[in-house]
């Protein structure tokens, strides 16, 4: 059984200047540097017009997760996660998908920047499957739990990042 979650986040700048961040290769690597946990790296970085490609690379140390998450994977976390961002009409919109060490399942997810009320709004949607009999679901509530936890610092520290650079 795969659990879903939603994040919202909205910014007060222009839908165009908060996607040139969210793609923007130094704007990753400082979120990252910031808050991407153990050996974060930018693994990739491939730009085809406005078309973007790139994946993270984020680690959560062994004694920060929860025992269940702990007793199956046997040490740190370590997450990969594959964005392909590209313009949808008057919007932008991306696939994500995430690998997770030691984790037989996925979570698989899309993106939706647009205009809403004034504001850019970005919609984060995904489903979380972990396909372990027994403890799955614990674990797959675990993810949504740390997952959602991950967007909001996410969009803190995209909050913070446009108001600096105005």
């Amino acid at each position: 059984m795969a659990r879903s979650l939603e994040h919202r986040s909205t910014y007060p700048q222009p839908v165009d200047t908060v996607y040139s961040t969210l793609v923007d290769e130094g704007f990753l690597t400082d979120r990252l540097r910031a808050i991407g946990g153990k050996d974060a790296a930018l693994l990739d970085h491939t730009r085809t017009g406005d078309a973007v490609a790139f994946t993270l690379r984020q680690g959560v140390d062994a004694e920060r997760l929860p025992s269940a998450a702990r007793s199956v994977l046997g040490g740190d976390l370590v997450v990969e996660r594959a964005e392909r961002w590209r313009p949808d009409g008057s919007r932008y919109a991306a696939e994500t998908s995430v690998s997770i060490s030691g984790v037989p399942g996925s979570i698989r997810g899309q993106s939706r920047l647009g205009e809403h009320g004034g504001e850019s709004l970005l919609v984060v949607r995904a489903e979380v499957r972990v396909s372990i009999p027994l403890v799955g679901g614990k674990l797959e509530k675990v993810v949504v739990e740390q997952v959602t936890k991950l967007l909001a610092t996410e969009a803190e520290f995209t909050e913070k990042w446009l108001a600096e650079r105005g």
